[in-house]
């Protein structure tokens, strides 16, 4: 996905968040935000992808202020608040064990994101609130007829935190007999969930994990790790979770592959880009 002209300023915003939480030198943050603020301008225009703007910025602040893992302490409060919201949705997929029903949890849990939302958000009414909407795009019954078909399904993890419930979904997809393999970042950003935060909630004893070779913001496809392009490309299905994975895919030609992606929609460029209401759910087929 092209970047919006909203998209400058969201850029900067996170930034800020990062850098407060990176680093307590504010002449090192002041060092770094000019820096920042040339990359931006060198590189914002109606022709990039916005995952690849936003990988740019926050692989400069890890590097600048030599902190791996800035968003450390968020994630472990993403994963605090998984937990405490996990038997409310388990309560509810027990009384509605559809797909549909499945996939909404997943879509849930993709508000853990405070990258996206913001530190102040208040992410527990949002999830809360989030399970008794519908899906403004809903090609659920198109991802459950690709299901049938599907040896291979390749997963395409988001944050931490998230893929709590993503677990939930992954389980329910195996009762199509079908091989699972979720794809994760091989370094810290932002919140992304790695292999590490995988096997701490046991989810490689649901599926096969694997990394995408890179710590880029979503999927930005050409610097990804020969071993992660094999599996997308032997893949019969992909379900992608997430705003940058959908941002990364969407500069894709998917013709020769059913992929869906799985996001809550929590910014108006992503919105207006497919056509729904900041604040929507979508199970949409690229």
């Amino acid at each position: 996905m092209k970047v919006y002209y909203q998209c400058a300023p969201c850029f900067l915003r996170q930034a800020r968040e990062a850098l407060d939480m990176a680093t307590n030198d504010d002449a090192l943050k002041l060092e770094i935000m000019e820096h920042l603020t040339q990359i931006l301008g060198e590189n914002f225009h109606k022709d990039i992808a916005s995952n690849q703007i936003g990988t740019k910025i926050h692989r400069t602040i890890k590097m600048e202020t030599g902190n791996e893992d800035p968003y450390n302490i968020q994630k472990e409060k993403c994963n605090q608040i998984a937990q405490q919201f996990l038997p409310a949705i388990r309560k509810i997929l027990k009384e509605d064990n559809s797909l549909k029903n499945y996939l909404k949890a997943a879509i849930t849990g993709n508000i853990i994101d405070f990258g996206a939302l913001g530190l102040e958000a208040d992410i527990g009414t949002l999830i809360d609130d989030n399970m008794k909407k519908d899906l403004a795009i809903d090609h659920s019954p198109e991802l459950e007829e690709e299901l049938k078909k599907a040896n291979k399904v390749l997963y395409l993890a988001d944050n931490i935190g998230e893929i709590v419930f993503d677990k939930l979904l992954i389980e329910k997809l195996n009762e199509h007999q079908i091989e699972m393999t979720m794809a994760l970042k091989e370094k810290p950003i932002l919140n992304d969930a790695c292999i590490p935060d995988a096997q701490e909630i046991e989810l490689d004893k649901v599926c096969k994990l694997t990394s995408t070779g890179t710590d880029s913001i979503g999927i930005i496809y050409n610097e990804s790790s020969s071993e992660f392009k094999h599996k997308f490309k032997e893949a019969d299905l992909v379900i992608a979770k997430g705003l940058g994975n959908y941002e990364g895919l969407d500069e894709l030609d998917l013709r020769d592959k059913p992929v869906f992606c799985l996001f809550h929609v929590k910014c108006r460029p992503i919105a207006l880009n497919i056509g729904v209401g900041v604040g929507d759910n979508v199970v949409l087929k690229l």
